[in-house]
């Protein structure tokens, strides 16, 4: 089980991988696995598709991470296309395989969701599915709950006191742990930080950070996650977007200096959106740690 140290003495460093969409790609996320679970991350982890799709080899993956490295796994789950009867074999699947790590999210929605089943969805939130864990007997001895945060305002919520709001009902329903969206402004992650230290949010808050190492990925990133670009970064898009080298290099630049002045300003911890490159990985973790 994930255990996070409570003194911040030492940044906690973290990533996410995903599953391959093809099977023919199982070989090389075992690689990508073995690659970062070498850089010593506190954990590592795993998600899957909207309503629980590539699950079974999320499963495969989160086991593989749990059992076969000195890394604790931590699963994606989503309320989004989950009821009680899949809640629970899902967290039995995970439980035979010694993973005692969630992330509990409320997930986007299928596109092959029907309104119907969506509006009668037995998890309407995360906090709704963090409950349920929680209520049905499982204490914090027996599972880690991380939840998501956002440091620029859940784009769902009319403002900003809303969305501190239902993130205190998180920690209240017995989250342990915030991960947050991705950001680019480390100015947006020490305001909201303020937020929850103002609103009695005392759980641990990790910082999410993607470094934008293709230009195309920064459209595709804001489309989905609402953040917002800061001048400097979309700069070097324009400057460097034509020559995929030089792109990798700036974007992984900057990514490292957000972490580098988070980590310095006594964050608890950094999360890396890795997209699957362990190269990535080691030179923010190197960095971090080197200070």
């Amino acid at each position: 089980m994930i255990r996070l140290s409570e003194d911040n003495r030492e940044c906690v460093l973290s990533c996410e991988i995903f599953p391959p969409k093809k099977d023919a790609g199982f070989p090389k996320v075992y690689e990508v696995v073995d690659s970062i679970a070498a850089l010593k991350p506190a954990f590592i982890s795993v998600t899957y598709g909207a309503g629980g799709s590539n699950s079974g080899k999320q499963l495969e993956i989160v086991d593989y991470i749990q059992n076969k490295t000195n890394v604790e796994a931590l699963a994606h789950i989503t309320s989004v296309g989950f009821g009680k009867k899949d809640l629970e074999k899902c967290l039995n699947d995970f439980e035979e395989k010694g993973v005692k790590n969630v992330l509990a999210l409320r997930g986007d929605r299928p596109r092959d969701m029907s309104d119907e089943r969506f509006s009668s969805r037995e998890f309407e939130h995360a906090t709704d599915m963090i409950s349920y864990m929680r209520d049905s007997g499982r204490d914090r001895d027996s599972l880690f709950i991380a939840g998501a945060c956002y440091p620029e305002k859940h784009p769902e919520a009319p403002d900003k006191p809303t969305d501190i709001y239902f993130l205190k009902k998180k920690q209240d329903c017995g989250c342990d742990l915030l991960i947050s969206q991705l950001f680019f402004d480390n100015s947006f992650f020490y305001r909201f930080l303020e937020y929850t230290e103002k609103n009695d949010i005392t759980i641990p808050v990790h910082a999410g950070i993607m470094p934008i190492v293709d230009a195309n990925m920064l459209g595709r990133t804001v489309t989905l996650s609402g953040t917002s670009v800061p001048k400097k970064l979309a700069d070097l898009c324009a400057n460097y977007g034509d020559d995929p080298e030089e792109m990798k290099k700036a974007g992984l630049d900057y990514a490292i200096n957000q972490a580098v002045d988070l980590a310095s300003n006594g964050v608890h911890g950094i999360h890396v959106y890795a997209m699957n490159k362990p190269d990535i990985c080691k030179a923010i973790f190197d960095a971090v740690r080197e200070g």
